[in-house]
């Protein structure tokens, strides 16, 4: 079954150069210009991927982008923009894009970061039985099967990309990775320009399981080289709106187990 993409954009031009990069990998295309209707949109059907713009009207794409990250965690979220600054590209990411892309883009580039997406969802989908599902790190506990985080008995909230994040690190303790091999085994592309995406998404990474995220314990930055995980760190973990609630975390778990369903349906 082809793959169902909800796109968010409301200039034409980029939206055909969208369709096009679409059309080569056989995927069904939903178009939504406006920013309200995408969020209803995004809220009523699991898309295996949601490509949303910057600039939107009714509710722009930043606030969108929270807004669906807050209902389902684990939508692969491409951002498109072609005047935002860097402070833009850092909060779009910070704020659960799994990608920027600022236009004008190739229909060529575009395909190939969807490919990646797709290949590193298809990978998790498909990962060994073998692999240990349940880990631990000190205090830490990861469920690799229900994408579940805790710190000492407290669930953590994270999103799909820092879920990754975190489960490559903790299935490889000590190893120390540069920004560019974390872009090609956690993101599933090689290309130099993109390594703000993997700090933004540590610095965020830390700060929900970090006690002390200016100091961290788990993820440790080797100066020059990139970071490596420290498996027998303790944190006594998050709070406030740094950890999920119960009630908050079992309805997400929910709706991240639909839409992990559908794309194994799909797949």
């Amino acid at each position: 079954m082809s793959r169902q993409v909800l796109v968010i954009e409301a200039d034409e031009e980029t939206f055909v150069a969208i369709g096009a990069a679409l059309g080569v990998l056989s995927c069904e295309v939903k178009h939504v210009g406006d920013g309200r209707e995408a969020l209803a949109e995004a809220m009523s059907h699991p898309y295996d991927l949601i490509i949303l713009d910057l600039s939107l009207q009714q509710l722009n794409g930043l606030e969108l982008c929270c807004r669906i990250r807050g209902i389902e965690p684990y939508m692969p979220i491409i951002m498109l923009s072609s005047e935002a600054s860097e402070t833009d590209h850092v909060l779009g990411l910070e704020l659960g894009a799994d990608l920027f892309v600022t236009k004008p883009f190739s229909v060529a580039e575009l395909i190939a970061r969807i490919k990646a997406i797709f290949r590193l969802v298809d990978k998790l989908l498909q990962s060994p039985s073998a692999a240990p599902q349940i880990l631990h790190c000190g205090n830490m506990r990861i469920d690799a099967e229900s994408h579940e985080v805790s710190m000492g008995g407290r669930q953590v909230d994270l999103t799909a990309k820092e879920f990754q994040l975190l489960l490559h690190f903790a299935r490889n303790p000590g190893r120390v990775y540069s920004r560019l091999q974390l872009l090609e085994q956690v993101w599933g592309y090689q290309h130099s320009g993109y390594e703000h995406t993997v700090n933004s998404h540590i610095n965020r990474l830390r700060a929900k399981i970090e006690n002390h995220p200016d100091e961290p314990s788990f993820i440790q930055t080797i100066w020059g080289v990139g970071y490596k995980f420290n498996a027998q760190a303790t944190s006594p973990g998050r709070t406030g709106d740094r950890a999920a609630s119960s009630t908050g975390t079992s309805s997400n778990a929910r709706r991240s187990a639909r839409s992990r369903h559908a794309w194994s349906g799909r797949a």
